[in-house]
Parts: C-alpha cells; sequence; structure tokens
C-alpha cells in the first residue's frame, strides 16, 4: 500500500495562519517607520537638487533594504506580542491550556518559523545587506556632491552658482523673466570683480545642462582693472582703472554642472560596508598582518637607533666576512657630570646644546605620533571590520530573542488589538536600541572588545526572555496589578475599611454568652499585645523581635468574632463592628528571625538604625489599630451586656406569663 504523508496538525496551521498576516503587517509598518527616520536624517541632501524620481524611488529602495535589520526584530516583537494577546483576550489559549495543549506547544510551529528567519536573515545580512549599502551609499554620496537646482528667490543675493552672486527684485513665474537684476561676478577674485546691473533678464541651461546662459537687457557693467602691476615698485598703490560699459542685449555664460552623475561603486565596494564574511575576513588578516609588521618595523627603529652618536652596529669580521654586528655595552668608568659637561664652553653653548636636544625631542615625539596614528588607525579599520562582521550574526539571534520576549509576554498580559502591545514594544526596542547602540560604539572606540560590544545588547535581553517564557509557562500572574498592590499592601501594612451591612435573613442567631467571652479573651490578648509593642525598644528589638504569634492570635480572634456578631439583628452592633480596624503583620516584622542577622544590624549602627525606623512606623501603626480595636471591643462589649440583660428580662416575663397561666 502507499504510505500517506503525514498531515500537518490543524494547531499547527492555525498559529501560522493568526501570526504571519500580522508579521507582515508589522514589518512593513516598522519599515516605513524606519524610513522615514532616514528621510528626514538626508533631507537636506535631497531637496533642491532636481533629482529625478526614478533616481530617488531607487535611493529609497536600497535604503529600505538597508533598514531591514531595524525593521525585523521590532516586527516579530510587535507580532508575537500582538498574536498570543489575541489569544489569550478572547480566551483561547485558556482553552487549548485545558485541552491539554501547553504553551511551548503552541509556540512550536512559530518557533520553526523563527528559525528559518532567523537562518534567512543571516544570508540576507551576508549576501543582499552588502551589496544594497553599496548602492545606497554610492548614491548618497552621488546626491551630495550634486550642484543644487537653480531657484532665484525675490529680494536676496542668491549665491549657489559658483563665482557669482545674483540679485533679483522681481520674477515673473509665467514668463522666466526677471526684474531689476544685480550681478557680481567674483570668479577672477573680489579684486577683480565684475558688477552688471540690467533692468530684466532670463535665466536658462545650455542643452548639455553644463552652463547657465543669462540674456540680460538694458543696463550697465563695471568691471574693476586692477592687477598686479597697479603696485609701483616703492609700494604704493598706483590709481586702480575700471571700465564701464553700457548695453542694451548682453549674453553672459557661466560654468555649472547640474547634470546628476554617479559615482563608482568600486569606492564604496572596498569599505567594510560592501563586505561579506569571507571578504570581512581576509581583510582583517590582511590589515593583522600589516599590523604586526609596522609594529615589528618600529621596534625595531626604536631598538637599532643611535644614541649619544654611537651607531648599534659596528663592522666586525665574522667567519672572514665583514659584517654588522651589535655594539657592546658601554660602560663609564666614572660619574658623568653633566652640569659641568653643558657649561664646558660657556652659557652660549649650553643653550644652543638644550635648543638642539629640545629641537630633536620634538622631532621624535613628532614621528612617533604620526606611527601611533597611523597604527590607531588601522587598529580602528580592523574593529569596523569586525563590527560589521558581528552584525550578522547579533540580527538572527535579535530575532529568536524577541520572538521569545514578545510570545510569552503577549501570553501573559492577555491584551491583543495594537494598542499596548505597540507600547511595550517600543519600550522594550528602545532599550535594546540604547544598549546595542551603546555597545556598538564602545567597541567601535575600543573600549571594550568588538564581540562583547555587539554581544551586549543580546546578553541582556536573552535573560528576558528565559524569564517571560518560564513565567508564561508556569501561568504566572506576572502583570497582575492587584497581586502587586495586595503584596505592597502586606509590606506597608494597608487594609481596606471593613464595611459591613445588616442581612436579610439570618440563618443562626449569635450566641451571646460565648460572644461576650470571645470580645474579653480578645481584650485581653490585645492589652498583651500592646504592652509587647509599646516596650519595643532598639535593643529589643534586634535582640527578642515582634511577637508575630501574638500578632496572628489578635487577629484570628478579632476575625472569628466578626465572623460572629456579622449575624446579629441590631443596626448598632453591625455599624460597631464595621469600625473594628484591619490588624495583620508587616512583612518587616520578619528581619529579626535570622538570630545572626539581627546581631549584625543592631552592631551596624547605621544600617540597624534605618532598618528599626523603618520597622518603628509599623509598629506605631498596629499600636494605634490595637488601641482602636481595644475601645470599639469595649463598645461591643456594652451592646452585648445590653442585649443579655434584654434577653434575661424576656425570659422573666416568659416565665411570670407561663405561672399565671
Amino acid at each position: 500500500m502507499r504510505q500517506k504523508l503525514p498531515k500537518i496538525k490543524r494547531l499547527y496551521t492555525f498559529m501560522l495562519q493568526s501570526f504571519l498576516p500580522l508579521f507582515m503587517m508589522t514589518f512593513f509598518i516598522c519599515l516605513f517607520i524606519v524610513l522615514m527616520q532616514f528621510l528626514w536624517r538626508y533631507i537636506d541632501d535631497l531637496v533642491g537638487k532636481g533629482l529625478t524620481v526614478d533616481v530617488i524611488a531607487e535611493l529609497f529602495f536600497y535604503a529600505a533594504l538597508t533598514m531591514v535589520p531595524m525593521a525585523l526584530p521590532l516586527a516579530i516583537l510587535l507580532a508575537s506580542l500582538m498574536t498570543f494577546g489575541n489569544l489569550g483576550e478572547r480566551f483561547e489559549l485558556t482553552a487549548m491550556k485545558a485541552s491539554g495543549v501547553s504553551l511551548f506547544k503552541t509556540m512550536r510551529p512559530l518557533i520553526v518559523l523563527m528559525t528559518f528567519v532567523a537562518i534567512g536573515a543571516f544570508f540576507f545580512q551576508n549576501n543582499v545587506l552588502p551589496i544594497a549599502q553599496t548602492k545606497m551609499w554610492t548614491l548618497l554620496y552621488s546626491m551630495r556632491q550634486k550642484s543644487p537646482e537653480v531657484e532665484i528667490p525675490e529680494g536676496t543675493f542668491y549665491d549657489q552658482i559658483p563665482g557669482v552672486n545674483l540679485y533679483v527684485e522681481h520674477k515673473d513665474p509665467d514668463t522666466g523673466m526677471l526684474y531689476d537684476v544685480m550681478i557680481y561676478e567674483v570668479s577672477k577674485g573680489f579684486d577683480n570683480a565684475r558688477i552688471i546691473l540690467a533692468d530684466s533678464g532670463k535665466l536658462s541651461f545650455t542643452e548639455n545642462k553644463t552652463h547657465l546662459f543669462l540674456q540680460l537687457y538694458k543696463g550697465e557693467q563695471f568691471e574693476q582693472l586692477q592687477s598686479q602691476s597697479a603696485i609701483s615698485s616703492s609700494g604704493k598703490n598706483k590709481t586702480v582703472p575700471y571700465r564701464r560699459e553700457s548695453f542694451s542685449e548682453k549674453e553672459i555664460r557661466v560654468a555649472f554642472d547640474a547634470n546628476f552623475s554617479r559615482m563608482d561603486e568600486s569606492t564604496m565596494q572596498k569599505q567594510y560596508v560592501g563586505k561579506n564574511i569571507s571578504q570581512l575576513l581576509e581583510t582583517i588578516d590582511t590589515i593583522n598582518q600589516k599590523v604586526d609588521s609596522m609594529g615589528g618595523v618600529y621596534a625595531k627603529d626604536i631598538k637599532e637607533a643611535p644614541y649619544f652618536g654611537i651607531p648599534y652596529y659596528k663592522k666586525k669580521y665574522v667567519n672572514h666576512k665583514l659584517t654588522d654586528v651589535p655594539q657592546e655595552q658601554v660602560i663609564l668608568k666614572d660619574t658623568l657630570n653633566l652640569d659641568t659637561l653643558m657649561m664646558a664652553k660657556g652659557n652660549s653653548y649650553a643653550r644652543t646644546y638644550i635648543t638642539q636636544a629640545l629641537n630633536k625631542a620634538k622631532r621624535h615625539k613628532q614621528d612617533y605620533e604620526f606611527k601611533s596614528l597611523s597604527m590607531k588607525d588601522q587598529r580602528k579599520s580592523i574593529r569596523r571590520h569586525d563590527i560589521e562582521m558581528q552584525k550578522k550574526f547579533t540580527l538572527s539571534f535579535a530575532c529568536i530573542i524577541f520572538f521569545f520576549i514578545g510570545a510569552p509576554l503577549g501570553a501573559i498580559i492577555k491584551k491583543g488589538g495594537i494598542g499596548t502591545p505597540l507600547v511595550i514594544s517600543v519600550i522594550l526596542f528602545i532599550i535594546y536600541y540604547i544598549i546595542d547602540n551603546t555597545g556598538y560604539k564602545m567597541a567601535r572606540d575600543g573600549r571594550l572588545e568588538v564581540w562583547m560590544g555587539m554581544w551586549i545588547s543580546s546578553a541582556v535581553l536573552l535573560p528576558l526572555g528565559i524569564f517571560f517564557t518560564y513565567k508564561a509557562m508556569h501561568d504566572s500572574a506576572l502583570f497582575n496589578m492587584d497581586a502587586y498592590r495586595n503584596f505592597f499592601r502586606k509590606v506597608f501594612n494597608i487594609k481596606d475599611s471593613r464595611h459591613y451591612e445588616l442581612k436579610e435573613v439570618v440563618m443562626e442567631d449569635i450566641d451571646v454568652v460565648k460572644s461576650i467571652e470571645k470580645t474579653d479573651l480578645l481584650q485581653y490578648k490585645c492589652d498583651q499585645l500592646l504592652k509587647h509593642l509599646i516596650q519595643m525598644s532598639y535593643q529589643r528589638f534586634w535582640n527578642n523581635g515582634v511577637n508575630i504569634g501574638l500578632i496572628n492570635e489578635v487577629v484570628d480572634e478579632l476575625e472569628a468574632l466578626i465572623a460572629t456578631l456579622a449575624n446579629s439583628r441590631e443596626i448598632l452592633m453591625i455599624n460597631k463592628i464595621s469600625q473594628y480596624p484591619i490588624i495583620s503583620s508587616s512583612r518587616l516584622f520578619e528581619i529579626t528571625k535570622n538570630k545572626h542577622i539581627a546581631k549584625w544590624m543592631m552592631i551596624i549602627f547605621p544600617i540597624g538604625a534605618l532598618a528599626y525606623w523603618l520597622t518603628k512606623q509599623n509598629i506605631d501603626d498596629l499600636i494605634v489599630k490595637v488601641k482602636m480595636a481595644m475601645k470599639v471591643n469595649q463598645d461591643v462589649i456594652e451592646l452585648l451586656n445590653k442585649h443579655k440583660d434584654n434577653l434575661d428580662d424576656r425570659k422573666n416575663v416568659n416565665l411570670l406569663e407561663d405561672d399565671e397561666n
């Protein structure tokens, strides 16, 4: 029988159908946003150049390819957050878990997809991105070098034409005529400037767009004829002649290349942005060899440099051959007095010696600084190539990390749509971008190793992804505000007030006698706790601590009494038990559980005093609540005694009625 191919599970197709449309949408949105950032950054290089639409479209196409490494991780994070947030909001994740499908199994098809995306991102970085970056930067530099489009303003001087300042009072946009024209031609220098005034004129380009053609009507030309001969041999200025010319029509041609010419791409291909991994490795090895060779040459020059006029080598016959061998170490028999040597021929010679020594030291310093700068440039080039190589791996890893952050986070917060996921995605991506950019700059400047600077962002976010995945797998209420609110209320002993209402139906009446016994017991426990808390000094606190057991006993007695009295049929009793404060133990009381730590905290006074002060605030608050509980409890006792007396009176009345009957 023919073996059937295994069918893809319906869950997997459902997850892919849920994720892929969102991923494509968020990717193009993110790509558009970063492309607008690119446009905003380089808008000055594009505006006013008269560039054609096809050239600008080509630049944007290659810029979009260059921006893929920035848009892809953000798109994955946002899409995964939205996908799992939608599933959680519609309780589909809950249904899957109830059916025995774990979150990891739900994520499995998308994990496989992200693996393929990461592999594709690596090949894109290695094969496509160098070509796109080469073409983009070549186009951008070509646009920067293009002359701006001639757009003559009214009422101001226009200086974008080389060697010419042009002023126009008014222009007709329909005919292109310029009126009240003033031209300062300073191509031969300000001393030989030519000034032209005309009533009107018209500006146009030659056919090859390499020259500007000015047709002027009814005007005058003033030209200064100063030359080198205008200055006499005595150094005094002669009278400078000038020429004045009136014209009814005049033509002027000015060199101005308005064509767009592309740079050669070979220059950019030699840069680190235009190389793949194999080319980067080859360049790094070549520069390393060059640096090692230069270092060896510089070290040899320093080692073999002559000192005090004594050469490092001397001629000597070795095996009947005249060869250079190092000089033997020169040892002075007596101590040399430099002051005596300097002053041997007088002060003038001493100053000469010092001047020559300083000049020689400056020459050596400049030589070493130049060599140091050349070595620094080579090492910087190595770092830039190494950074570009590390980028080809970090993008793929970032895609996987952002998925393992976004998918569990979406399952935890259970918020779909684009609002909450967008805010969280932007915050996380900004954190990633700041860390990544900081690591990049530190690696570029040599403050960190290249691999450390380029992988620091991934190293920071990887534990975050593991943490979110772990929490999502165990159904943690990570973003449950009520849980955090209850935690801080317990730490700082903050509780809501009680509120009870008279029950419409009471199944069991209160036992007054037992209730009075409970109130007496509560009063006794509160009195014990109050004495214990009032006596809580600094030394007693660190030696004995707060009696948490006694606090819990008071809490238990109080809650049991309130549970009993809540069945009362009297509105006064219900209102009174609502006045009982909510008593609880603070987490700060537990810091004295470990006796060794408590002892050291008491000895280290600044830290111990601060901890005691924080705890004392909770103790004082607890004292106030215990006093209030005792006061309310006394009122409850009085109400219970009145209720008991009423019951006794009713019994006596009933007995008398029975006797009469």
